[in-house]
C-alpha cells in the first residue's frame, strides 16, 4: 500500500497537530490482570530457581509486513507486555525483575500508535510491578555483572520448549521443528536453541537449565482472572457453533459455517482464532484435524465442528456434531446419544483429588450398563461403541493460553483451577464415520463445572436450533455477476 502525495501532505499536517500528540501519548496495555498477579507469578519462579539461580525469558520477535504482533504466551504470562524483542531477567538472589525493552521507534509509532519502550520506564514499572526497566542492549552487560558471575556463578534458567505466539500449541510446534530438522535444505535451530548457544558461547560460566517445567506447572492451575477469560472464550466458542448450527442447510459450504462462527467471535471482541477451525461434513470429519473446508454439506450426512477464538491470549475447545438436514436418523441418534451419555458419565466423577484413570474407569463401568439392551443399526456401529467404552482418550488435554495447553492433567490428582477437555469419540472405519462432542471441564473446590454445557447437545435441542435461520441465510453469499463486456470504441458497449 503506497501513500499518495496528497495523503503525505495531510499526514504531515496531522502529525504536527496537538490532537496527534495526544493520540501518540496513549499507551496500550492489558487490563485483565493486576500488577500484583504478575508479581505473584514471578515470585513463584523465584521460589523454583532459588537464590542460586536467575531466569531469562525471551519475548517474541517482531513480525514482518502488516502482520499483527502477538506476544509469546510465557512472556505475557509473566509481564503482560506486548512489545516485540523484549527480555525479562529474574534474579533469584535479590528476587527482583528487570525488563529489557527496545528504544522508542518514533517513526513506527506515528504509523501504528504507541508501543511501550525503554523510554517509558516509570509507566511500565507501574503497570507490570517490575522493579527495573532497561534498554535491550544492556542485557549483556547485566549478565556479566559481578553480582551474577562472581564464583560460584548462578545457574541460568530459560525456557527450552518452543515459544507459543499465536494459535500454536506445544505439541504442534515440536512436530514442526522435527519436520524442519529432517529437511536437509532447512535444518535451522529453534529460536530457543539459538539463544542457549549464545548464552553458552558468551557466558561459559553459567550452567543453563530449562525453565519450561516450572512455567508449565504454574500454568496448569488457572487463577480466577484466567478462568474468567477462558469462560468468556468458551461462551464465544459456543455462540459461534450455535450460529453455525442455525446456518446449516444442504448445499451450504463448510467455509460458510466457519464464517458464521467468525462473525460471532469478532463482533464480541476476539482477536483471532484459538486454532484453525475443524469443520468437516460427511467423511471429511473422519480426519481429526481436517482444515480445508471447501466442500458443500450434503443431505443425510453429519457435520462436525471444532472451533474457538483467541480471546485476550486465552482460548477454549468446544466440539459439536449435527445433521445437515436438521434431523438425526435413527442410526445416527443411537450413536450420538451414546457419545452424549459418555460425556455425562465422565463429568459425573470429576472432582479434586481423583485422577483421570479414576474418572475413566468409573465412567466406563457406567457405559457398560448403559449399553445393556441397546441396539444399533449395523454390526459395525455396535463394534464401535464397544470399543468406545474401553478407549482411554475421552479424557483429553489442558486448555488455557493454548488449545493444547502446557502442563499435565492426566495421571495426576486433579486440583481446583485445572481446565481441560472431555472429548468422547468413536470411529466407524467401514463408513469413514467419526462421531464426537467436546466440552470444557473446570475443576472447582467441590466438583466440576461444564463451561460449555450451555451449547445444545441433546437431540431435541440440536434439531430445534438447526430449524432456525442463521447469519448465512440472513446475509447469503453474493452471486457475482459475469465480467462486464469490454467497451466498444467511443465509450459505448457493444
Amino acid at each position: 500500500m503506497r501513500c499518495s502525495p496528497l495523503w503525505s501532505t495531510v499526514a504531515a499536517v496531522l502529525l504536527a497537530s496537538p490532537w496527534t500528540v495526544r493520540a501518540q501519548d496513549k499507551h496500550y496495555y492489558q487490563t485483565d490482570f493486576t500488577a500484583q498477579e504478575f508479581a505473584a507469578r514471578r515470585a513463584t519462579v523465584y521460589d523454583a530457581i532459588g537464590r542460586g539461580g536467575i531466569a531469562v525469558v525471551q519475548g517474541a520477535s517482531g513480525v514482518p509486513g502488516f502482520s499483527v504482533f502477538r506476544q509469546s504466551n510465557e512472556f505475557y504470562y509473566l509481564t503482560g507486555v506486548e512489545s516485540a524483542h523484549a527480555y525479562l531477567l529474574l534474579n533469584g538472589r535479590t528476587r527482583t525483575a528487570t525488563l529489557y525493552l527496545p528504544h522508542r521507534d518514533e517513526g513506527r509509532e506515528r504509523s501504528e500508535g504507541k508501543t511501550l519502550s525503554a523510554q517509558d520506564s516509570t509507566l511500565v514499572k507501574q503497570l507490570t510491578g517490575v522493579e527495573q526497566i532497561r534498554a535491550l542492549e544492556q542485557l549483556s552487560t547485566d549478565l556479566v555483572s559481578a553480582d551474577l558471575l562472581r564464583p560460584p556463578a548462578l545457574t541460568v534458567y530459560t525456557p527450552l520448549s518452543p515459544m507459543e505466539t499465536g494459535n500454536d500449541s506445544r505439541d504442534e510446534l515440536l512436530a514442526a521443528h522435527a519436520r524442519g530438522a529432517s529437511d536437509p535444505w532447512d535444518g535451522r535451530p529453534s529460536r530457543e536453541a539459538h539463544f542457549v548457544r549464545l548464552l553458552k558461547e558468551r557466558f561459559p560460566q553459567f550452567d543453563v537449565r530449562d525453565l519450561s517445567p516450572t512455567l508449565d506447572l504454574m500454568r496448569t492451575i488457572k487463577s480466577p482472572a484466567e478462568i474468567a477469560l477462558i469462560r468468556h472464550a468458551t461462551q464465544l466458542a459456543g455462540l459461534g457453533i450455535m450460529e453455525a448450527m442455525r446456518s446449516t442447510r444442504p448445499g451450504v459450504y463448510e467455509y460458510q459455517l466457519d464464517a458464521a462462527a467468525k462473525y460471532l467471535f469478532f463482533v464480541n471482541g476476539a482477536r483471532g482464532d484459538g486454532y484453525a477451525s475443524i469443520i468437516g461434513g460427511g467423511t471429511n470429519a473422519f480426519f481429526g484435524h481436517y482444515f480445508r473446508k471447501t466442500d458443500a454439506l450434503r443431505n443425510g450426512e453429519l457435520v462436525l465442528m471444532d472451533y474457538a477464538p483467541d480471546y485476550r491470549y486465552y482460548t477454549s475447545d468446544v466440539t459439536r456434531i449435527w445433521p445437515v438436514n436438521g434431523t438425526f436418523t435413527a442410526a445416527q441418534t443411537a450413536l450420538y446419544e451414546f457419545i452424549v451419555a459418555y460425556r455425562d458419565a465422565l463429568f459425573r466423577y470429576i472432582k479434586p483429588g481423583v485422577t483421570s484413570d479414576d474418572v475413566l474407569d468409573r465412567a466406563a463401568a457406567d457405559m457398560k450398563q448403559y449399553l445393556v439392551g441397546k441396539t444399533f443399526a449395523l454390526p459395525a456401529h455396535a463394534k464401535a461403541v464397544q470399543q468406545g467404552v474401553i478407549f482411554r482418550g475421552h479424557f483429553q488435554h489442558p486448555v488455557g493460553m493454548a488449545v493444547h495447553d502446557v502442563g499435565r492433567v492426566r495421571g495426576v490428582p486433579l486440583k481446583a483451577g485445572m481446565v481441560f477437555t472431555i472429548d468422547p469419540m468413536i470411529w466407524i472405519p467401514e463408513e469413514q464415520l467419526y462421531i464426537r462432542i467436546e466440552d470444557m471441564a473446570l475443576v472447582t473446590e467441590t466438583g466440576v463445572e461444564n463451561l460449555s454445557g450451555f451449547v445444545p447437545s441433546s437431540v431435541a435441542d440440536v434439531e430445534r436450533l438447526i430449524g432456525k435461520q442463521g447469519v448465512v441465510q440472513f446475509r447469503p453469499p453474493v452471486t457475482f455477476p459475469p465480467t462486464a463486456p469490454a467497451r466498444a470504441p467511443g465509450g459505448t458497449r457493444p
